[in-house]
């Protein structure tokens, strides 16, 4: 990319860490950045769909990790598996559905592992071990619902709210290193994991129509790209009119 407007959004030379890595969202992100030229670091738990991940990525150098994050010892294997990245994004995450009412304290348990402590403390281990170079950039996938109220998914939007706190004041830490910290915060998203029902009536919730996993991939790379290099301690909402 020769044009300096161009130059801006390029990922050519930095090394991306991308969590969950093995479909949907985390997938496309991961094909996105190495289509723009960055060497990827892919993880998740499943094996055969993070090879599938591994197979679809553009250029050379990249790396596989298999791990399970939630585990202290599968963030430790994975911090171990990289000296550097300039970008790390965090898309491993999971919904599950309950009133509060019916709330579980296994369901909490669940939920906060997988959506908060596993990110959290993976930045806190590849921090400590001064993994994430000067000038690099944190993006944490949160969620509409991080936001606003939705019946049935308090557990899901209190960790994605959280994850709004750890945004702004790790964003405030880090500045001295000149790390940016965002997040990106979508509405529904067309996936397999959506059947035709529900997203049929997602989409009549949508203004401007249901977001698809480029969507989402264009805005992480814009805030892993130096276009972003003034942007941090915030969120972007990605939702298609939906909340308005």
């Amino acid at each position: 990319m020769s044009n300096p407007a161009q130059q801006a959004f390029s990922l050519a030379g930095k090394t991306i860490l991308v969590t969950g890595a093995s479909s949907g969202i985390g997938r496309q992100i991961a094909i996105a950045c190495a289509r723009r030229g960055a060497r990827l670091v892919v993880t998740g738990r499943d094996a055969q769909r993070l090879q599938e991940t591994y197979d679809l990525l553009q250029g050379q150098g990249h790396l596989q990790v298999q791990a399970d994050l939630t585990q202290a010892e599968g963030r430790e294997q994975l911090a171990k598996s990289v000296t550097s990245v300039d970008g790390l994004v965090h898309c491993a995450g999971r919904q599950r559905l309950s009133p509060i009412r019916q709330l579980t304290e296994k369901l909490m348990a669940d939920v906060y592992s997988v959506n908060f402590l596993a990110p959290v403390m993976l930045t806190q281990r590849l921090l400590q071990a001064n993994a994430i170079a000067s000038q690099g950039s944190i993006v944490f996938m949160l969620s509409t619902a991080a936001h606003i109220g939705t019946p049935g998914v308090g557990p899901y939007s209190a960790m994605k709210a959280a994850l709004l706190g750890i945004i702004r004041c790790l964003s405030m830490e880090q500045a001295k290193r000149k790390i940016r910290v965002n997040g990106i915060s979508p509405s529904a998203v067309a996936t397999p994991i959506w059947d035709a029902a529900h997203l049929e009536a997602q989409r009549k919730r949508h203004p401007l129509g249901l977001g698809t996993p480029d969507d989402v991939a264009n805005a992480a790379v814009y805030l892993l790209s130096d276009a972003s290099r003034w942007m941090t301690g915030t969120s972007l909402v990605m939702d298609g009119g939906a909340v308005l």
